[in-house]
């Protein structure tokens, strides 16, 4: 048991750390002996910025990081009688599904309390309407936390079409979104995208349109879950800010850009040279990464839309992407990308040879920059001449008019 100011933190029903309140509001992580003995030392077991050792670590970025933004954090907060900035009480009472592997809270994780709710039509039309009381779908019996400022909802995919709340920190499989009221049709472009990225390898996230009473949404598969024989397997991951320490409160809550003292993607390449097992596989993975959105105009990829798939315990990848707006169809959106490539700040005027400079920084050989990058274009050109998206969409005319710029 864990003592009266202290979490215990599972991974896959292994106490592997404890988390600990200190005196001056922070938050301290101790690994237990059990993992001590389990994985070779610096392991990134929880983190990248959090590797394995004997001593207590600061904590209190990585746990930041697992919780909601702006107003589903403060409902979230005054459910549970709690201030925005008492991570630790936060998890606590949130912390049992949260994105990655992780099992949070005073007790060992019995997987004999989770539950499903099964939502009717129109209990999930209530749900929607009422996103602003309850963020992610949260009640009483509630135990879950999600990420990011968008409204959302998480839920248990029931088959046939069916969905369920998920209860007592049963796994969630997927996430809706809902379709923003001051964009309109911000779902419809974002699956767009991701249809582009899935046809060029970079995501496995499914996602489809869905209409709920009058509430148009946006519902998308967890690359962090997988449905196994015994059930749903968590999958452990980070976004960068979490790999790299970065507290995503700090400088006014916009330290996830890098003109805030946010993540790059020299660090990004950093983090895969020491835990990939495969580095120069990864380094070409996020070249196109790095393409991709600058083929779709997302200025908007910043340190939380951009994570680490922790496969083992001792290694990492990059995670499939799964936040693809293309902001510059907004023209009202940031411009500048959220992180500068080779030097330019602003997306709509990289090119490939500040792609190839970015990647130079990394070591990473220009051949294969330009390779890697040519065959991202073609690929995603390639799916929309397929009809992967349609091919007079507002998405494929603005890819396929960036592409041009990109080559010339």
């Amino acid at each position: 048991m864990t003592s009266a100011e202290s979490l215990g933190v599972w991974l896959d029903g292994v106490r592997i750390a404890e988390l600990t309140r200190r005196a001056n509001g922070s938050i301290g992580c101790q690994y237990t002996a059990e993992a001590l003995d389990r994985w070779p030392r610096n392991s990134p077991i929880i983190s990248c910025g959090l590797p394995l050792g004997t001593r207590r670590r600061e904590a209190m970025a990585f746990c930041r990081g697992l919780l909601p933004e702006g107003r589903a954090l403060q409902a979230l907060a005054d459910r549970a009688g709690l201030a925005t900035r008492d991570t630790f009480g936060l998890l606590e009472r949130y912390g049992r599904d949260v994105a990655g592997a992780l099992v949070i809270g005073r007790d060992d994780p019995d997987e004999g309390r989770f539950g499903v709710e099964p939502y009717t039509s129109e209990t999930l039309e209530a749900a929607l309407d009422d996103l602003d009381e309850h963020p992610l779908g949260a009640g009483d019996d509630s135990e879950l936390s999600l990420a990011g400022l968008q409204d959302k909802l998480l839920l248990v995919d029931l088959g046939n079409g069916r969905w369920g709340r998920p209860l007592r920190g049963r796994p969630s499989t997927h996430i809706l979104k809902v379709d923003d009221a001051r964009r309109p049709g911000l779902i419809d472009v974002e699956v767009d995208c991701l249809e582009l990225a899935r046809a060029a390898g970079l995501t496995s996230v499914e996602a489809r349109r869905e209409a709920f009473g009058d509430t148009r949404c946006l519902i998308v598969s967890r690359f962090d879950r997988r449905e196994e024989a015994g059930g749903i397997r968590r999958i452990h991951q980070e976004d960068l800010c979490q790999a790299l320490a970065i507290d995503p409160d700090a400088n006014g809550r916009r330290a996830k850009y890098e003109s805030a003292g946010g993540p790059t993607f020299k660090q990004a390449a950093a983090l895969l040279d020491s835990y990939a097992k495969d580095p120069p596989a990864e380094l070409d993975r996020l070249v196109a990464i790095l393409v991709f959105t600058v083929l779709i105009g997302n200025a908007d990829a910043h340190g939380k839309n951009l994570a680490l798939l922790h496969p083992t315990p001792d290694e990492v990848r990059l995670a499939p992407l799964y936040d693809t707006v293309p902001t510059a169809l907004w023209p009202k959106l940031r411009t500048d990308a959220a992180m500068s490539i080779g030097g330019q700040v602003a997306l709509g005027d990289v090119t490939l040879k500040d792609i190839r400079r970015e990647a130079l920084l990394w070591r990473h050989p220009g051949d294969r920059v330009e390779e890697v990058a040519q065959t991202t274009i073609d690929a995603v050109l390639a799916a929309i001449a397929s009809s992967a998206t349609a091919e007079d969409s507002s998405v494929a005319k603005f890819v396929r008019k960036r592409a041009g710029s990109l080559r010339d």
